[in-house]
């Protein structure tokens, strides 16, 4: 089974509650949560809905990322990264990582691995087995990721660098997918 990656980086993070009315902790996603961009049947590259509650006092913005740390490479594979969520968020609707979705306030997405912007689906490569999609929502301490350095360009991993002194609290959830062909 995969290891969560966040408990490497800061295993007495406090957390908070996380829901999906889509998918759970480890459940498998639905079709439509697998990426149609790479070619998976009945792919929709549709990001889950998610809802929260809990975020600590002092949250001034929320990020949300998924990543694939069974993806065959050394660093895994960002699917999605969403930033500067206003504090006063606490749900997102399915699809809300398609490129052209309105969002809340300031909010903007990140460019995946594949080098797009917005929610990448499931597509693990034939013969690496189960996977698990590490779906995570960061209280963040500064209002904006901006702040920080952070911009349309960044890498998710430049975000989670940047950050890590800044998250007062996450939530973690990870559904999972495997190969399709």
């Amino acid at each position: 089974m995969s290891v969560d990656p966040y408990t490497r980086l800061d295993p007495d993070l406090p957390s908070f509650a996380l829901a999906s009315q889509d998918t759970a902790d480890g459940a498998p996603y639905a079709d439509r949560h697998y990426s149609g961009r790479f070619g998976v049947p009945g792919g929709e590259d549709a990001s889950p809905q998610l809802s929260w509650s809990g975020a600590p006092a002092g949250t001034r913005s929320f990020a949300v990322t998924v990543i694939d740390p069974d993806a065959p490479t050394p660093s895994g594979f960002w699917h999605w990264g969403l930033v500067d969520l206003p504090a006063d968020t606490t749900a997102l609707p399915t699809r809300a990582g398609d490129p052209a979705a309105e969002l809340p306030g300031e909010a903007f997405q990140l460019r995946n691995d594949a080098g797009l912007v917005g929610y990448l689906g499931a597509a693990p490569a034939a013969g690496t087995g189960l996977h698990h999609y590490y779906t995570a929502v960061h209280a963040l301490d500064v209002e904006s990721v901006r702040e920080l350095g952070v911009g349309e360009d960044s890498t998710l991993a430049l975000l989670h660098f940047v950050i890590r002194g800044h998250v007062l609290a996450r939530a973690v959830m990870a559904p999972t997918g495997e190969p399709r062909s």
